[in-house]
This record gives C-alpha cells, structure tokens and sequence, in this order.
C-alpha cells in the first residue's frame, strides 16, 4: 500500500476507468472513504488528499471522532439500532441502513423533532448470507411505499452488500437485482420518493459495482489499508 494520497489516486483512476467500461461519467460516483477503525488524523490526512465523504459503521465510533474531523459529509453504512437514532441524526447526513418500518418510524420521529430532512437508503437483502442485514427483495416496494408519507425522512435509494468472494457472476448477480428492484420501483412512481442513487460496492468489488449501475461505492480497506 502506498500513502492515502497515493491509494485516493489509484482508486479515483479505477472508478474512471470502470465508468469508460461502460460509457458512464465518473462525475456521477460519489466515492465514500470507509472510515471504521481508522483514526481523526488519518481520516483528515485523506479530506486533505480530497475526500469530502466519509462512512462510519458505528454511531459510538463516529461520535468519538466527530469534533477532531475537518467538515465533510457523514454518511451512516452500518447497521442502526433503534436506540441510537437520537445520536445518529447528530451527526450524519445520510443513512445507508434502513431495514425496517420500525427503524424508519423512529428516524422519522426524531427527524421531526430536529426539524431535519434525512435522506436514506434502504438496505437490501440481495444474498442468501445469513449475516447480511436487510429488507427481503419481495418486501421492500412494500416497505416504500409504507415509509413514501414521511415527512422528513426520504428514501433516496437502496443500498447492498454483495456476497464476499472471488465469484464474479454471484457478485453481479447482487448488484443486478438491486438494479432492476430500483428500476421496478422507479416504475411504480411513488409520491416522495426518488430512487436515484444504488449504493453499492466496497473495496474488492467497487469496479463491479459501477458497471452493474452505482452511484455511491464505499472504499475503506483501498484506501486506509488493512484494519487492525
């Protein structure tokens, strides 16, 4: 690995790279740095280097870390836990995890409360992996629509985590049923929502990702290299 500067390099070429595969425009893929475990100097050595969004898995962590990192914008990527939702809108301006009517009430209901619009992804179920969160494919136009009436909270897109392993086809295969689940929703045209953005792809995947239709990747291990 070379320094964070070096690596941001490298992994903005790969994004261009991966868009001219397919005749997309790089200036449609917002890279988030993945910044779980990864230490507030670090994390601005990397906005230095040009980063102006940064992921973080855990509420605790992020609140940690939140006074000593430049401004930039905070993106919620891992799972949310009902009773850190007060915390969380504190910090982040997105939230890629909603999985549930439950947890989309309750950022809802504290969203009103902060007098705050909170743009979130559903998290989507694409594999059999019993240890990915996320809303089953079949159940997720429901869930939409379910959530479309809120007022302060807006369903932006839908988000995935891919099966990890050396597999292209299985990858791909995730990443299409995102596609086509956002593409059947887009369809349906439902008040209040717009489903425009795929987060998807991570640091071993991301130029799949791209090919296959995201807007958003989520690159930690590319660019920080490896967690402790």
């Amino acid at each position: 690995m070379g320094t964070i500067a070096e690596n941001l390099k490298s992994v903005r070429e790969k994004i261009e790279a991966a868009c001219l595969r397919v005749g997309r425009n790089p200036a449609e893929i917002t890279l988030v740095a993945v910044t779980k475990t990864v230490s507030a100097e670090r994390i601005n050595e990397a906005i230095q280097a040009g980063v102006t969004h940064i992921g973080e898995n855990r509420v605790q962590e992020a609140r940690e870390k939140y006074s000593q990192i430049k401004p930039v914008t905070w993106h919620l990527i891992g799972h949310l836990q009902t009773n850190k939702v007060k915390h969380a809108l504190k910090i982040f301006q997105w939230i890629h995890s909603v999985d549930s009517f439950h947890l989309a009430e309750k950022i809802e209901r504290e969203a009103s409360r902060l007098d705050k619009m909170i743009p979130v992804f559903l998290e989507v179920k694409t594999s059999s992996e019993e240890t990915k969160y996320g809303v089953p494919v079949s159940e997720t136009l429901e869930l939409v629509k379910r959530i479309s009436g809120f007022d302060h909270l807006q369903v932006r897109g839908l988000m995935t985590i891919a099966p990890f392993t050396d597999d292209e086809k299985t990858i791909r295969k995730s990443f299409r049923t995102l596609r086509h689940l956002q593409s059947e929703i887009n369809q349906t045209e439902i008040k209040g929502v717009k489903m425009e953005h795929l987060s998807m792809g991570m640091s071993h995947d991301f130029e799949i990702a791209i090919e296959e239709g995201a807007t958003m990747v989520r690159v930690g291990t590319a660019i920080f290299g490896s967690r402790n």
